[in-house]
Parts: structure tokens; sequence; C-alpha cells
């Protein structure tokens, strides 16, 4: 039975949390810890936490950072505090997933079977894929522009990835993740691409391909909560940030790049 910690990070998310899930949500098969990272909130959040963590303090914790660090601060230190073995014992695998539950924690036992079935998988990202049968309710206009984005993502990765941006991920816990989360991310947004370009790295160092060892698993249901927002500012963000990240890690994908000619 894996030992399974998943990082909720959390800013001024009193209101939306869906508390009577996270409280009783458990995994048939493994062990379920899930950390909460308040980030500097500025309303109710901590106190809804404490009153959340006191329900399942066995399963339940919080990590209470005293500034608003932005999501990639959170979810970063939250993997760390899970590493370290903080979070009622040492983690198997270590993931995030957004607060809000558009993913449904059910897709949390898909995610781990995949680890648990294929030991030569270390990664798995949800993707939010419209097929026959699944649920994915996005905007028309967040489709789009995810769409866009991801691919400028793909071609600067080269990685054909399908989703980088969905809010739910799962790592077999070791020393590529830990190095992936060791340092502050430039990006405070599109962290998740920073996290890719990190462990193409590592994999690369070893003369391996990341693309072997990372799966997206399309997710039966995903639904926009309201409250959730990509406006033109946010969209122009993350072209810039994206920008950056393809010079500070440009010497790592001009080698992936070469070696794959």
């Amino acid at each position: 039975m894996a030992r399974v910690v998943l990082v909720v990070p959390c800013y001024n998310e009193a209101a939306r949390l869906p508390v009577e899930e996270l409280a009783s949500f458990v995994l048939p098969q493994d062990e379920l810890r899930m950390l909460f990272v308040d980030d500097g909130s500025t309303d109710e959040t901590r106190e809804v936490l404490t009153q959340l963590v006191a329900r399942a303090p066995e399963r339940l914790a919080m990590l209470a950072l005293e500034r608003n660090g932005g999501k990639s601060e959170a979810v970063r230190r939250g993997v760390l505090h899970a590493l370290d073995g903080q979070v009622h014992g040492e983690a198997d695998w270590v993931g995030y997933w957004d607060a809000d539950l558009a993913t449904p924690l059910e897709e949390v036992e898909r995610f781990c079977a995949v680890l648990r079935e294929e030991p030569d998988k270390d990664v798995v990202f949800g993707a939010r894929v419209r097929l026959l049968g699944r649920h994915i309710d996005r905007k028309l206009y967040r489709h789009l522009y995810g769409r866009a984005f991801v691919t400028a993502v793909s071609t600067m990765l080269a990685l054909p990835i399908y989703d980088s941006q969905c809010g739910a991920k799962l790592f077999r816990a070791g020393l590529d993740v830990r190095a992936a989360f060791a340092t502050p991310f430039i990006s405070r947004w599109i962290f998740d691409v920073e996290v890719l370009a990190r462990l193409i790295g590592r994999y690369e160092a070893r003369g391996d391909d990341l693309a072997h060892h990372l799966v997206e698993v399309p997710l039966r249901r995903w639904s926009d909560v309201a409250g959730s927002k990509i406006t033109s500012f946010d969209a122009a963000r993350a072209a810039g940030e994206l920008a950056r990240i393809g010079l500070e890690y440009r010497d790592i994908l001009r080698a992936r790049r070469r070696r794959r000619r």
C-alpha cells in the first residue's frame, strides 16, 4: 500500500473550499494524506483549514505561509514538506490538486493505478480531453486559448504533451522530483512548464527521455468552477512567462532537440 500525499494550494479560498468532500475522501487501495498550503490568505481561509484539519488530523495537515508567494511557491513548499516526511510520514507518491476540485478527487485513484501498475512511469498528468462519455465542462475561449498555449509549450520542450496546465498531477517520490522543486520557480503561474523543463534536464543528463516516463490520463470529469477566470492580462502574462522559461532553460532544451534530430 502506497502512501500518497496531495498538496492543495489555497489562497483566499474560504468561500469556495468543498470542505465536506475534502474531509471525507479516502482511497480504496492506498493511504491518502492531504496537505493544505495556505498561501498567506487575507480572508478566513486559514481558519477554515484549521477546522477542516481538526476533523481528520490523521489524514489532513496544513502548512501556513506568512506571505503570499503565488501558487508556484505554495505548491513547491508543500511538495518539499511532503518529501521531507512531514505529512504523517514519508510519501511514496506526491502530487498537487486544485482546491476547487475542478478535477474530482475520484480521479486520484486512476493516477495511482498508473504508478502502481507501471513501475517505469514516474509522472502522471491529468488531461482535459473532450471525448464521448467524458464530461469536460470548459468554456470555449479557455479551450481555444489552452490549445494554442500547449502547442507552444510542446514545441518549446520538444515534448508532445496535450495539457500541461491541468491542476491535477502526481509524481513518484524520489531525487528527480526533489530536484524539480528544490529552488523557487521563475514563474508564479505556469510553473508546471518549468517543472517539465527541470525534469527533462534530469532525464537528459543520464541519457533518458522524460516522454518515456510521463503519462497523461484523460479525465472523466472536469469543470470550470465559478470564480476561476482567465483574462487577457493573464494570457499575456503566461506568454511572457513562457518566453522567460524558454530563455532560462535554453541549454537543456537545445541539447534535447539536438539529441532528437
